[in-house]
């Protein structure tokens, strides 16, 4: 055993390098998601960043506060959002749902530190309540072209209904795309996806959701820089897994596997950057595996029997509400300490 001379006080990284850390995470999701739907992400990245920039950056100045846009969480809101919604999005509601995400999502309740929800999660219920034909339009992954033209619906005029997308799509040299997602088509049609597909991300879903491998690797990365607690991302997916294996064991005709559920919809990318929010989730030891076994549970029983076909958005931001619950009955024992007289 080795032993060194005080002192042995550690500086912990600061929450600027820990942000910029998580955005370094995100960056390669971005970049593939940019590769398989083209300019239209690319432009939904950019829209989303800017906006969130200006708002948060705006608030702080109407509110006399030093701008806090400079400790990159507005940053890592911008591109999780953005990451959650369609790639063709349209730009000005992916612009809507930054100033929401921002302004009702985090500057409400006082800036970083204060959110109550996550604040990308609470820009895209918006959206999700506000424009839900435009949050369920889908587009293949790979299409020709895509580098050099947009997706028709992402620059649609506001507050005008936009072109088709099924017409656009089907001028494209295109074999057997249903306009679905992996998990619609489960749900509705009882028709499953290889899951190999899911892994690697060849499918149609959310701008950054497909590549489930790609999600969980560059969430290893923060891992090992100890800047995520893996606790309640393997109680997420554990009990997701868990959770769907009971059903499927009881029908496999219509319930889907758990290898399914774990690479399908959003659950890899609410998982690892969505639900170990800091801000939004428990800390005390046994509240962080409570936390995510919450949004495992409901996550599968929404998608097994909601009316929509994913349920992780509604999953965590439920969490998140009870956070502060969960965080407040699982407060461990003060070593040494006895119960107060008249409560044994």
């Amino acid at each position: 055993m080795e032993l060194r001379a005080s002192p042995h006080l550690r500086v912990s990284p600061s929450v600027e390098v820990i942000m910029r850390n998580v955005v370094y995470a995100l960056l390669p999701i971005c970049a593939f998601s940019v590769y398989q739907f083209g300019i239209s992400v690319f432009a939904l990245l950019a829209v989303s960043v800017i906006t969130c920039l200006l708002t948060e950056n705006l608030i702080c100045r109407l509110s006399g506060k030093t701008p806090t846009t400079g400790d990159w969480s507005v940053v890592i809101s911008a591109l999780l959002l953005a990451l959650t919604l369609p790639p063709g999005f349209p730009l000005w509601m992916a612009a809507v749902a930054s100033f929401v995400c921002v302004a009702v999502g985090k500057m409400l309740f006082g800036g970083l530190g204060f959110n109550v929800m996550n604040p990308a999660l609470v820009g895209r219920a918006f959206v999700q309540a506000a424009f839900p034909a435009s949050i369920t339009s889908w587009t293949p992954y790979m299409l020709p072209g895509r580098f050099a033209e947009f997706i028709p619906t992402s620059l649609a005029t506001p507050f005008l209904r936009p072109a088709p997308l099924a017409e656009w799509i089907a001028g494209k040299p295109l074999d057997g795309f249903s306009g679905a997602t992996p998990l619609a088509l489960m749900k509705f049609d009882h028709v499953p996806t290889d899951s190999i597909q899911l892994l690697i991300g060849t499918t149609a879903g959310s701008a950054g959701e497909t590549s489930a491998l790609l999600i969980f690797i560059c969430g290893i990365y923060l891992v090992v820089r100890k800047m995520m607690d893996w606790r309640i991302t393997a109680s997420v997916l554990l009990v997701a897994s868990a959770t769907s294996g009971i059903f499927y064991w009881m029908d496999q005709s219509i319930y889907p596997d758990p290898l399914f559920t774990l690479c399908s919809g959003g659950l890899m990318l609410g998982a690892v950057f969505m639900a170990t929010d800091m801000v939004a989730s428990p800390v005390t030891p046994w509240g962080v595996w409570i936390y995510g076994a919450l949004i495992g549970f409901v996550t599968i029983i929404i998608r097994l029997f909601g009316g929509l076909s994913e349920g992780v958005m509604y999953a965590i931001l439920l969490a998140n509400a009870s956070s502060p619950l969960i965080s407040a009955v699982t407060q461990p024992r003060i070593y040494g300490a006895t119960k107060p007289k008249g409560t044994e």
